[in-house]
């Protein structure tokens, strides 16, 4: 079992879409942890393959560690503390990502929320994000990819899913309280 710091919670919007939101605080400085939240080389050793354009007006291509594929438009892009990533409008995909980096002791925080997802996928989210921060913890720490196996599409990275899947029973329980 993997010891964390990282924290999550789970929230109602409206009657149909909720918000997910996790955070840790990581041994680094702001501007190492936006690199590796803004850079496509760091990206890739724990989070996304991502291509693109990724400054304020931008858009990128990202396949996750966990298969989620697609376009991402950046509203906003304030170096080293605010990004705002926005899904496909009036699909399902029409989520916003949106990170805040500040600093904490000696460390960096790291605040990411989704929100626009569906109530019933929200356990599911909550998990996947925690599974996500924990392997940015990991890459930090070692400066290299967490996922030497890869992943596409089609499949997610094994270390990602073997976490999320022991995390999700207890985002489920958040989800039922």
């Amino acid at each position: 079992m993997t010891t964390s710091t990282t924290t999550g919670t789970l929230r109602a919007l409206d009657d149909t879409r909720g918000a997910v939101r996790v955070e840790d605080v990581y041994a680094t400085d702001v501007a190492d942890l936006w690199e590796a939240c803004t850079t496509p080389e760091r990206l890739a050793r724990w989070l996304a393959h991502v291509e693109g354009d990724l400054r304020e007006g931008g858009s990128v291509r990202a396949t996750f560690t966990s298969t989620w594929t697609g376009e991402l438009r950046v509203e906003v892009c304030e170096a080293q503390t605010h990004l705002l990533l926005a899904g496909a409008p009036g699909t399902d995909e029409a989520t916003e990502i949106e990170l805040w980096i500040t600093p904490e002791g000696e460390g960096a925080r790291l605040v990411v929320e989704e929100r626009g997802l569906a109530l019933a996928a929200l356990p599911f989210h909550g998990s996947g994000w925690q599974a996500h921060l924990e392997d940015l913890g990991a890459s930090l720490r070692t400066g290299t990819t967490v996922h030497p196996d890869g992943w596409s599409a089609e499949a997610p990275a094994t270390g990602w899913k073997a976490r999320w899947e022991e995390l999700t029973p207890s985002y489920r329980d958040r989800a039922d309280s």
